[in-house]
């Protein structure tokens, strides 16, 4: 009983710790969206390509469009391929987006972006299984390109983290990456890489 109590203060203060993904000052980019402009990114669908298979995400550029659109500009970009999966907690996430991670040299990992940041546009979307969230620094307004996906549900983490969409099919995929024999740093001990791709209509 006494462990039932102690697991969500610690996966509470995991989060605090782990998703803050630290970067330095950087402009931080927000604009306003039309109507069109969001339908078109609601009809969007990502495939994160893995090892382990694919993980199909569609967004919610209804509460969170800024971080939708951005998301979609780096995937075009091929920003995210050969990154991987540099973070993995068993019962709560897998983090991922972080171009540091395309280095094989673990002790930057976690640290990275694309230079800029993204305006937090958090919301009514709960972090429950399959979501997907940007992590952040201490500063709200500090996403850059790092991404997590929830294993399980993390409504602690409600209103504090942007959701911006979900995964469609792939939660098996998602459910093997984050059961990977791991380091003390969550980072998982054989590579994780992704490639994303961008399906529009």
């Amino acid at each position: 009983m006494g462990r039932m109590k102690v697991v969500p203060a610690m996966l509470a203060a995991i989060a605090i710790i782990i998703l803050f993904a630290a970067a330095a000052p950087a402009e931080m980019r927000q604009k306003i969206f039309i109507q069109e402009e969001k339908k078109k990114m609601a009809e969007t669908r990502a495939l994160i390509e893995t090892k382990f298979g694919t993980i199909e995400l569609k967004f919610f550029p209804d509460v969170a469009p800024n971080h939708v659109s951005n998301f979609i500009e780096l995937a075009k970009k091929g920003f995210f391929d050969g990154a991987t999966f540099h973070r993995v907690i068993p019962g709560f996430m897998i983090q991922g987006g972080d171009p540091n991670s395309k280095d094989h040299n673990k002790s930057r990992h976690g640290m990275g972006g694309p230079g800029y940041t993204v305006k937090a546009e958090f919301n009514d979307k709960s972090h429950k299984r399959g979501i997907l969230s940007m992590a952040r620094s201490a500063n709200p307004d500090s996403a850059g390109s790092q991404f997590f996906i929830c294993v399980a549900d993390a409504l602690f983490l409600d209103r504090q983290y942007t959701v911006f969409g979900e995964v469609v099919s792939g939660l098996d995929v998602v459910d093997k990456i984050v059961s990977q024999p791991r380091d003390s740093a969550d980072n998982p001990n054989d590579r994780v890489e992704m490639k994303v791709k961008i399906l529009e209509k």
